[in-house]
C-alpha cells in the first residue's frame, strides 16, 4: 500500500507593518486614462444640453458643441461618432438622472401608498426647478419632429412605466382606504398630463418655475379623490 505524502504546511504570511499595506492588498491604480475620457464625455453632453435648451435643435452642430465646449471638433467626433448618437447619449443621460431621482423619492423602503405617491409629485417638481434645463431638453426632443423618434425610443418607455407606477399606487390607496368610484384610469392620466403640460409652460415661461402651481393641482387632483389621504396646500 503506497503511503501518503506528508501536506506540506502552508508558509505562514508576514503581517504587513502597521499603517502600511502589502502589495496584494494595495488598491487597484487608477486608470486616469479613462477617467480623463469620461470627463470629457460628461462634458461634451452638459455643452450640448446647454445648447439645447437656449438654442433649440434647428442650428445645432458637432462644430458648434465643439466650440461651446472647448474643444476640437474631432473630439466630439471621436466619442460620438455622430450627432444623432451624441442625441441619444444626451437623452439617455437626463433619463437616467430623473429615474435616479425617482428611486430616491418614490421606491425608498418602508414608504407607504400614498407617502409613495407623494414622492412622485416631489419628484415632478424638484427635477424642474433643479434641472431647468434638462426639462427644457427634454420638450425640445419630445416636440420636435425629427427627434421625437429617438425620444419615443428612449424616453417614453420610461414616462409609460412612472405612470402605470402611479396608477398602482393609485389603485391600492383606493382598496385599502374604502374609496368607490374613482377613475383611477382618468386620475393617473391626468397627472401625468399636469407634470408634462408644467414642464412645457416652464420651458416658454420660465418665471413660472418658482410656483407651487403643479403641486397644488395635483394635490387638489388627489385630495378629490382621496379626501382621508391628501391634503390640500395652503
Amino acid at each position: 500500500m503506497a503511503q501518503r505524502k506528508p501536506t506540506a504546511k502552508p508558509e505562514k504570511r508576514k503581517a504587513a507593518p502597521k499603517g502600511r499595506e502589502s502589495a496584494n492588498d494595495a488598491a487597484p491604480p487608477r486608470d486616469r486614462r479613462r477617467e480623463r475620457g469620461e470627463a470629457s464625455v460628461q462634458r461634451i453632453i452638459d455643452a450640448t444640453i446647454e445648447l439645447i435648451a437656449e438654442e433649440g435643435l434647428a442650428s445645432l452642430t458637432m462644430q458648434r458643441i465643439a466650440e461651446h465646449v472647448g474643444s476640437s471638433n474631432a473630439l466630439v467626433v471621436f466619442h460620438f461618432r455622430s450627432k444623432e448618437n451624441l442625441f441619444r447619449a444626451v437623452l439617455q443621460y437626463l433619463s437616467d438622472q430623473y429615474d435616479a431621482l425617482w428611486i430616491t423619492l418614490v421606491r425608498a423602503p418602508g414608504l407607504s401608498p400614498v407617502e409613495r405617491l407623494l414622492g412622485a409629485v416631489n419628484c415632478a417638481q424638484r427635477f424642474a426647478r433643479q434641472h431647468p434645463n434638462w426639462v427644457s431638453v427634454f420638450v425640445v426632443f419630445s416636440s420636435d419632429r425629427k427627434s421625437m423618434q429617438i425620444y419615443n425610443e428612449i424616453g417614453l418607455p420610461s414616462d409609460l412605466a412612472y405612470t402605470a407606477e402611479a396608477r398602482e399606487l393609485l389603485i391600492e390607496i383606493s382598496r385599502s382606504g374604502g374609496y368607490t368610484g374613482v377613475d383611477i384610469n382618468t386620475l393617473s392620466e391626468s397627472l401625468n398630463y399636469l407634470v408634462h403640460g408644467a414642464w412645457y409652460w416652464d420651458h416658454l415661461n420660465p418665471s413660472s418655475r418658482d410656483t407651487n402651481v403643479l403641486r397644488k393641482t395635483m394635490l387638489l387632483l388627489l385630495h378629490q379623490a382621496f379626501p382621508r389621504h391628501f391634503e390640500l396646500m395652503p
